[in-house]
């Protein structure tokens, strides 16, 4: 996501460093620069012209504050103007209404049914009850699609496969979410390969008749310019009141989330950053600004630990690392939740201060996930009595589970006395912990907790 556009302007801001000041003459190659990493990126031109006007305008003349050198200014004006073409700030989904009717848009293609899927599971999660309603009769196994998300995320799936009649259905389903108490309906539209009078007809008809409090139009982000077109169609002709980006972990070049929002006037409500049901995220502008400049993203890495670490295994967990019995079955299960977290790549990318290019992190993700790819075989090559019970495992144990494995003999023994050593260091942090806790009291626990939590990350790493 953006990895192209951010590596870019990574390396034009470095070059800007050592200068006394930003002026018009430092300041022509930058900004040339930047316009053509904005075009590669399938910006549209629209906004290039204006991002770089934007930052030409506060950039010259601009004396350096004392301590700032140029190129930090030059971070601040190009990490505001992308904040402000990306819409400022997160734009909430308005719940209004009993039932909320939120009504998803978009072409064949576009990811609009696994969206609507997602989106019912961050409702639920959120706390509402959402039904999902099948309102595309017309693709052959669309409403199949739809139970089968539907079954996957454990959530009510509202159909008529008997019936071609869209409003009717609706209007049943309405009567139906009433009587059994459900807040919000995702209605799953039709979709076309292209836009046409009676696709625009039938969405402007459910409109008129159940006044959704929400339009979202789902955006594939690797159409890139099209995506502009498209937006701007069924704003014109429907008056969308959002917009959801799909596909934003796999295109490199991020234009589309660029330029939508500039040329609509309208906000990205939600991003789809996975191929996974829960891989939907609220879109927050400065956060992807940050992200696009290099300097991560770290509120969103601790909200995504909240949701994947479960309190009641970590704090298990963290019993066993104070009695040095953290086994090979615990480490499997923490190996799980890092898992949730999505690719390596991607946690790699939210972490501020690597500077790290799309190369680096890359190599880092597969040689990473490689290594515990083969950590997984030789653990699993274990009895379940050796997989709880390090200790039990000698000589001749070994040579079984290198057979097993097909792992060599020294990188079994380098293997277990990394982890022997990460025992140690697990439980000679447990005890600085507690001896925090003591001088310190509530404050030193809450400290020694978050520590805690790092210091189990760091030495995941650690063991590979």
């Amino acid at each position: 996501m953006f990895d192209s556009l951010s590596d870019k302007l990574q390396d034009i801001i470095k070059r800007t460093a050592g200068q006394k000041e930003l002026s018009a003459e430092n300041m022509q190659d930058a900004l040339r620069e930047i316009r053509r990493a904005l075009l590669e990126a399938d910006v549209n031109l629209r906004v290039v012209k204006a991002f770089i006007s934007n930052i030409k305008d506060r950039a010259e003349g601009e004396n350096v504050v004392a301590g700032v050198n140029p190129s930090q200014q030059l971070v601040k004006i190009v990490h505001d103007e992308l904040i402000e073409i990306l819409g400022k700030e997160l734009k909430p989904l308005d719940y209004s209404g009993h039932p909320n009717i939120i009504m998803m848009l978009g072409l064949q293609g576009s990811g609009k049914t696994t969206s609507s899927a997602k989106l019912a599971v961050k409702l639920k999660k959120e706390g509402r009850n959402p039904l999902l309603v099948a309102c595309d009769v017309y693709r052959p196994a669309a409403i199949t699609q739809l139970k089968t998300l539907g079954e996957q995320i454990n959530i009510q799936v509202y159909a008529d496969e008997n019936s071609k009649n869209v409003q009717g259905i609706i209007s049943s389903a309405v009567n139906y979410a009433k009587e059994n108490g459900y807040n919000t309906l995702i209605l799953d539209t039709a979709g076309r390969l292209q836009i046409d009078t009676d696709m625009m007809a039938e969405l402007l008809l459910i409109d008129r008749l159940f006044h959704p409090t929400e339009k979202l139009l789902v955006i594939d982000s690797m159409t890139g310019q099209e995506a502009v077109n498209v937006a701007e169609n069924f704003d014109a002709q429907l008056g969308i009141t959002g917009m959801v980006l799909t596909k934003l972990d796999g295109d490199s070049r991020g234009g589309a989330a660029l330029s939508v929002v500039y040329c609509t006037q309208k906000p990205i409500k939600l991003t789809g950053t996975g191929e996974k049901l829960n891989a939907l995220e609220d879109f927050y502008p400065a956060r992807m600004s940050t992200r696009i400049l290099g300097m991560g993203d770290i509120v969103s890495l601790v909200e995504r630990a909240q949701e994947v670490f479960d309190e009641k295994t970590a704090k298990e967990m963290e019993r066993k690392m104070a009695k040095a019995e953290f086994s090979f079955n615990d480490f499997l299960k923490m190996q799980s939740q890092m898992k949730m977290f999505g690719s390596m790549d991607n946690l790699l990318g939210m972490l501020p201060g690597l500077g790290l290019s799309k190369d680096d992190r890359q190599k880092i993700s597969h040689e990473g996930e490689k290594q515990f790819k083969r950590i997984e075989v030789f653990i699993q090559s274990m009895t379940p009595d050796e997989r709880e019970h390090p200790e039990l495992i000698n000589s001749s144990r070994k040579k079984r589970i290198s057979i097993g494995s097909g792992i060599s003999m020294h990188d079994i023994n380098q293997y277990i006395n990394q982890f022997e050593q990460m025992r140690k260091m697990m439980k000679g942090f447990s005890d600085i912990r507690k001896n925090i806790g003591k001088f310190s009291g509530k404050l030193g626990e809450n400290v020694g907790a978050k520590l805690s939590a790092h210091q189990m990350m760091k030495n995941m790493r650690r063991f590979k």
